[in-house]
């Protein structure tokens, strides 16, 4: 089990001892008889009553994937105790493994540019309890988003970013994460490349998202590109960043049909809302610990 991250709020690490009611268990191992069998029987001994199950079955890499959401049958869960039980059971499958308490959420730092309107729905989500997050900071190469952090009462972090400064912007990035005891990193519309540095240290813990037009249309003004060339269908993808440019594993996309009716702004428009719905679905699938790593691609509980 991963155990980089290790603050109390952490999900993946301490928790607080007897006071979980609610937890979810993640498991991705080679695919052999028993494990759904042995699992289910450590919760039972453990006297948690099963509320979510699914599983999945690689048939081309053979591996199995699973995801388990319990609660006590009586009392309270423990998630320490719980964790360092099921230490026998992961050795015995060589199982990579999290267990995390529900109640804890995940301490999410957003960053942007100068297009608003992905942070502007990740935070009415967050505000109405739709997404199970913390936002220590709002983070942006520009200034255009600190009103609407202001609205929220969110701390603002302005870290200009050029060409001579980018490595010290990202110092200043690295050292703010960490102050912030931060789990996940959403690029919600942040419009500068991460070194390959950053993407590896925080691999799978960083969610882009982008237009579906790429590779044809790249760019500045990719919608009015699109609508030039008279496009009958937009949409969005979000993904983990890799040092790869937009090649990282999918979380979830989305499409919309258009056509001819639609004017240039209107489609501009019509992207943008299909951006923000699918970020604000992969952001919440992650948080609940839906999303599992298959090498370059994901299995996604929903």
């Amino acid at each position: 089990m991963p155990d980089e991250l290790a603050s109390p709020s952490d999900p993946h690490g301490g928790g607080t001892s007897g006071s979980a009611r609610e937890c979810v268990l993640t498991v991705i191992c080679d695919d052999r008889p028993g494990i759904v069998h042995e699992v289910s029987g450590f919760l039972v001994r453990h006297s948690a009553n099963i509320v979510e199950s699914q599983h999945f079955d690689d048939l081309q890499t053979r591996r199995f994937f699973m995801r388990v959401r319990f609660e006590a049958t009586s009392g309270l869960l423990d998630p320490v105790a719980l964790r360092q039980d099921f230490v026998a059971v992961a050795e015995k499958f060589g199982m990579e493994w999290e267990l995390w308490d529900t109640g804890v959420p995940y301490r999410t730092l957003l960053m942007v540019s100068q297009h608003l309107h992905c942070l502007n729905d990740l935070l009415f989500r967050w505000s109405t309890g739709s997404l199970n997050i913390e936002i220590p900071a709002i983070v942006s190469n520009h200034q255009d988003a600190k009103r609407l952090a202001d609205i929220y009462e969110l701390p603002f972090h302005h870290i200009p970013v050029t060409a001579s400064t980018k490595a010290s912007a990202e110092r200043q990035l690295s050292e703010l994460a960490d102050e912030h005891a931060v789990h996940l990193i959403v690029l919600a519309r942040y419009m500068q490349i991460l070194s390959d540095d950053l993407c590896t240290r925080w691999s799978g813990r960083i969610i882009n998202i982008h237009h579906s037009f790429l590779p044809s249309f790249k760019g500045a003004k990719p919608y009015h590109q699109a609508f030039e060339r008279g496009v009958k269908l937009i949409g969005a993808t979000a993904h983990y960043v890799t040092a790869d440019l937009d090649e990282g594993p999918i979380i979830e996309q989305d499409v919309l049909r258009v056509d001819h009716r639609l004017q240039q702004d209107q489609l501009v428009a019509a992207g943008r809302d299909v951006e923000a719905q699918v970020l604000s679905r992969a952001l919440r699938w992650h948080a609940e610990s839906r999303v599992l790593m298959n090498g370059h691609r994901t299995v996604v509980f929903t």
